[in-house]
């Protein structure tokens, strides 16, 4: 049986799906749900990795994506 992108079991073609849309609808097998919590936006990722570095890697990350622009436009 194929997985979905999180994981979920899913049927193969149309009338596998539609066994399991009834079976759910039923209640003779649950609805699978997110395997973890742990998918974060990229604005929380951001944050996160905000609160890991220090301001002086911040500073050197910035500096390196700054000369990479530059860089890129004086072709």
């Amino acid at each position: 049986m194929p997985k979905g992108p999180k994981g979920q079991k899913r049927p193969a073609d149309v009338v596998g799906c539609a066994v399991m849309v009834a079976k759910i609808a039923t209640g003779e097998e649950e609805e699978t749900k997110e395997k973890s919590g742990r998918v974060r936006s990229g604005k929380a990722g951001a944050e996160a990795r905000k609160k890991s570095l220090t301001p002086e890697e911040r500073s050197q990350i910035a500096r390196k994506a700054a000369k990479a622009r530059w860089k890129k436009n004086k072709v």
